[in-house]
Parts: structure tokens; C-alpha cells; sequence
């Protein structure tokens, strides 16, 4: 059973950075597609970006891109968010997921498309 435990959040002023964490045990995450997602209080769960099994190929939502950048460490089967100039409307709770389909080039965006997922990490960007 995969599971995945994230940590990096916190606190930042605008325009700072954090790295987010999702550390897997259970299974190797090497041929999963894995994403991130965040939620903001009173809004849903939007996937923001997410990488395809073996690394083939990235995605990364309107709102996130150019700032954000997700990798993998393979040996450390480890997906991380590098999160570069933080905005307010960043803040919301941090979730990574894994799902799997016999495709490198598979890009889920959609939480149904998820079978795993962690417990969350918080992000509060305020000055």
C-alpha cells in the first residue's frame, strides 16, 4: 500500500519560497504519475501540477506556472514542489497524490484520477 507523508509548509511572505516534500513508503514511485493539489478554504481541491511516471512529462496550472516546478528523486522516492514567488492567493493546504495507468505520457489532473493521497501540508503566505 502506498503512502505518503508531505512536509515543507509554513509560514512565507509574499514573494518567498518554500519546498514541499511528499515522501512515499510502501512501493517505489517511480512508475506513477504523481500530482500535486491544494485547497483553499471554501474552494475545491485544484491540481496544480503534476509529473508522469518514469518523468516524461510535466504539468502545471495557469495559476502556478513559471513559479512553481515539480522533480522526482528516485532514490530518495521522493516528489517534490519548489514553490518560487509566493503569493497570497497561494495559501491553502498542500496535498500530493499517486495514480497509475501503464503510460508515461499520462497527465491526471482530476482528483478522481487519484488513488492515493497524502494527509496535507499547510501553506500560509502573509506578510
Amino acid at each position: 500500500q502506498l503512502q505518503f507523508v508531505e512536509s515543507g509548509g509554513g509560514l512565507v511572505q509574499p514573494g518567498g519560497s518554500l519546498r514541499l516534500s511528499c515522501i512515499a513508503s510502501g512501493s517505489t514511485l517511480a512508475d506513477y504519475a504523481i500530482g500535486w493539489f491544494r485547497q483553499a478554504p471554501g474552494k475545491e481541491r485544484e491540481g496544480i501540477s503534476c509529473i508522469s511516471a518514469r518523468d516524461v512529462g510535466t504539468y502545471y496550472a495557469d495559476s502556478v506556472k513559471g513559479r512553481f516546478t515539480i522533480s522526482r528523486d528516485h532514490v530518495k522516492n521522493t516528489v517534490y514542489l519548489q514553490m518560487n514567488s509566493l503569493k497570497p492567493e497561494d495559501t491553502a493546504l498542500y496535498y500530493c497524490a499517486a495514480g497509475y495507468q501503464p503510460s508515461t505520457t499520462w497527465l491526471p489532473t482530476t482528483t478522481n484520477e487519484y488513488a492515493y493521497w497524502g494527509q496535507g501540508t499547510q501553506v500560509t503566505v502573509s506578510s
